[in-house]
Order: C-alpha cells, then sequence, then structure tokens
C-alpha cells in the first residue's frame, strides 16, 4: 500500500492512550502495560524509540481505591500526582526483564513554547536516546490542567515527535483507526486506511461531531501537526497482537496518515 515501507525509519514516537493501558473501571491493567512493553521491545532493535504515556490518573486511582473517575480537575489532579510514580514503576518492572532502561520525563506547553527549555529538552532527549534508554515522557498533570480537559497526550506526542526529528509518529488507541462514522455506534462505519491530506472538511467533520468519530479530533490534530512536517502517522489498535511489529513490516494495520511533501 502507498506509503507503507516503514524499512528505513529508525527513531519513533510512540504514543499510548489511557484506554489501552486501563481496565473497566479506568484503574492501571499491569497486563496491558506488559504487552505494550513487549510490543516496545520486539521494535526495539536497531531503532530509537520515545514513548508518549497517559495513565497516571489511573494508577492513582487504584492505589487509592477509587471506584470512579473524578470529574473534578483537582482530583483529577491529585490522583495522577500519586500515580504518576507507580505508572514508571510498573514500566520499570516490565522494561528490566529486557534490560533495557527507561528515563521519566514530565512536561508542559512551555518546555515546547519557550526556547532555552525546548532545547535544554531536546539535548536531554538526543543524550538519552545516544545512552539506548527509552524516554517514557507524560504531561505534567498536576500543573497542566489543558491535558486533563482534552484527555489524552496526541497532541504532546506530535510535539515531541517534531522536535525530536522523529521519522514515524505511532497513535496507539482502542479503536481500529479512523472510521467514517464511530463504529461503537454505527454499524455501518468504515475504516478509513489512507489519509492523504488531512483536509479543512475532515478537521471540521471530526471536530463538529468528536463523539461520533470516537474522540478523533485531537489524534486528527496531532496527525496534522506531525504529517505538516514530514513525518508520516499512523493510528492503530493496541490491542492487536505485535502491533508495532505488523506495522513497521508494512502491514495495512490502522489508519496511515501520509507525510505533506
Amino acid at each position: 500500500m502507498m506509503g507503507r515501507d516503514f524499512s528505513g525509519v529508525r527513531r519513533i514516537t510512540v504514543k499510548i492512550g489511557t484506554s489501552s493501558l486501563t481496565d473497566e473501571r479506568s484503574r492501571l491493567d499491569e497486563r496491558k502495560v506488559g504487552k505494550f512493553v513487549h510490543d516496545i521491545m520486539s521494535v526495539r532493535e536497531g531503532r530509537e524509540i520515545l514513548v508518549v504515556t497517559s495513565g497516571a490518573i489511573g494508577a492513582g486511582m487504584g492505589r487509592l481505591n477509587l471506584k470512579e473517575r473524578p470529574d473534578r480537575l483537582d482530583l483529577l489532579q491529585a490522583a495522577a500526582a500519586v500515580g504518576q510514580g507507580i505508572l514508571m514503576q510498573t514500566y520499570e518492572k516490565f522494561f528490566s526483564e529486557y534490560g533495557q532502561p527507561v528515563a521519566q520525563l514530565l512536561l508542559t506547553a512551555e518546555d515546547f513554547t519557550h526556547p532555552e527549555r525546548l532545547r535544554n529538552l531536546q539535548a536531554t532527549l538526543q543524550n538519552l536516546l545516544l545512552w539506548g534508554v527509552i524516554p517514557l515522557i507524560n504531561e505534567n498533570d498536576t500543573v497542566a490542567t489543558e491535558e486533563i480537559k482534552i484527555g489524552d497526550n496526541d497532541l504532546l506526542a506530535a510535539q515531541v515527535a517534531v522536535h525530536s526529528n522523529a521519522d514515524l509518529l505511532l497513535i496507539l488507541s482502542d479503536v481500529d483507526g479512523l472510521f467514517t462514522e464511530d463504529p461503537r455506534s454505527s454499524a455501518g462505519a468504515r475504516l478509513v486506511r489512507l489519509v492523504e491530506e488531512i483536509s479543512p472538511e475532515l478537521e471540521e467533520a471530526v471536530g463538529r461531531s468528536s463523539k461520533r468519530f470516537g474522540g478523533m479530533y485531537t489524534k486528527v490534530l496531532a496527525a496534522k501537526m506531525a504529517t505538516s512536517h514530514g513525518i508520516p502517522t499512523v493510528l492503530a489498535n493496541s490491542a492487536e497482537k505485535d502491533v508495532l511489529k505488523r506495522i513497521l513490516a508494512g502491514e495495512e494495520l490502522g489508519t496511515l496518515f501520509l507525510p505533506r511533501r
């Protein structure tokens, strides 16, 4: 399929969403974390990988034995403060089984808009990659209110991909890709395998009715940001077996957004 040759890809930003790391009660699911780490390590050789991960709030909910996700911003931030360390401990446990070192980076919008902070961030990322470390990146939920309003790290992942000069952005979610309608509510929804250009019409459609499209708006915006900087983007289902290996092998999984030339 057009654009599915990823054989030359060496630096990858992978974003995994909350739903791909938590259970039906919105708590961190170690089995899902373990699968994700396995998927990462299956494509690690010869490549540099940066991970943008959600899940801190879910980890905090489990530790605090909260039965429902809080709906107040201050409670979400407090749960994230409790959960971020647990999230990292869980990642460390699984990555250590492969002897793979990891690093935590908590970012805010200012890390990308302030020139000196951006340079420092880029230098840190470059040094970590040179040392063979996988950066585990999350927005600093306890202070970054906009992330919690949006509910995911899609735009953060696009920023990381752009400013780390990634060759590919992979967004893993709980859906198979971009559909013509929300597949969870419409039997006639069709998977869009290829998006050659993110048109204003597409942006308007997913923005006007984000529920109908399964919460695709920020994912489409992230793909637009990445592809406008020449970075192809794939949106796929994290639950697929060997999802990363199959994507990098050129299999038609998910939706491919082609880069603008």
